[in-house]
């Protein structure tokens, strides 16, 4: 069975710096498949790149069976791979529903895309509930997920969230990874990268560690979890 995307020795360079270097992994259908590491990992560079906001240096990238490499971001999107950034760039002076309805821009199909806003507003009652306020009127942890309801809006094969959980509360953190998992169990195919480890790999079926571009240890999000090496590294045990 081909797996929904294949990541291929993929290498991407800014200027004369390799950020990633020749790293491969898939994400079958389904499935929640994390990436972990430091900060300068590769981790948001891997991600751009799949999104088609940056080239690869080389390397191969198939999503659906099509290659992705020389495809522009638009069309990606298109073909069903939705991305909600680090720093999740919502448009601050539109309201809640109109950075929704953006998410859509692609789609012409109204009724479904009414039907998918319903969905956003479930997900996030918050949202539905101050659907005309001005988006940069919400906390950190709102914008978040207005981020993530506007990927969702695309109607992605695949939702690739980065950082959902950067500089938010406890409490909001744990409402967010939550909602991956209610994803996860409606059958949202999920590409995560993550700074909280822990709560990352409870979540995944896959993990992959990244350190300074390059993927060094892959399994289960269960086996890494127990990885003493990660354990010590990133769950903050000696």
């Amino acid at each position: 069975m081909t797996a929904l995307l294949e990541v291929e020795d993929l290498k991407v360079a800014y200027g004369k710096i390799e950020a990633v270097k020749g790293i491969s992994f898939s994400v079958e259908e389904g499935q929640v498949v994390t990436l972990i590491g430091t900060n300068g990992a590769g981790k948001t560079t891997t991600l751009r790149t799949l999104s088609g906001l940056l080239k690869p240096s080389s390397g191969k990238i198939s999503f659906a069976g099509q290659p992705l490499a020389t495809v522009p971001a638009h069309k990606i999107v298109a073909m069903g791979l939705a991305h909600s950034p680090e720093g999740r760039r919502i448009f601050p002076r539109l309201t809640i529903m109109e950075n929704l309805q953006l998410g859509a821009f692609l789609r012409r199909d109204q009724a479904a895309v009414d039907k998918d806003m319903q969905r956003a507003y479930e997900l996030f009652p918050i949202l539905g509930e101050r659907r005309k306020q001005a988006a940069g009127t919400l906390s950190g942890g709102e914008q978040q997920m207005l981020a993530m309801g506007r990927a969702l809006m695309s109607q992605p094969k695949l939702l690739m969230l980065d950082e959902p959980s950067m500089g938010l509360s406890p409490i909001m953190m744990q409402k967010i990874m939550s909602t991956i998992n209610e994803l996860k169990a409606q059958g949202t195919t999920i590409l995560l990268v993550e700074q909280n480890a822990q709560a990352a790999l409870s979540l995944a079926d896959q993990g992959h560690v990244m350190e300074v571009g390059s993927i060094v240890l892959s399994g289960t999000g269960e086996d890494l979890m127990h990885d003493e090496s990660v354990r010590k590294a990133y769950l903050g045990e000696d």
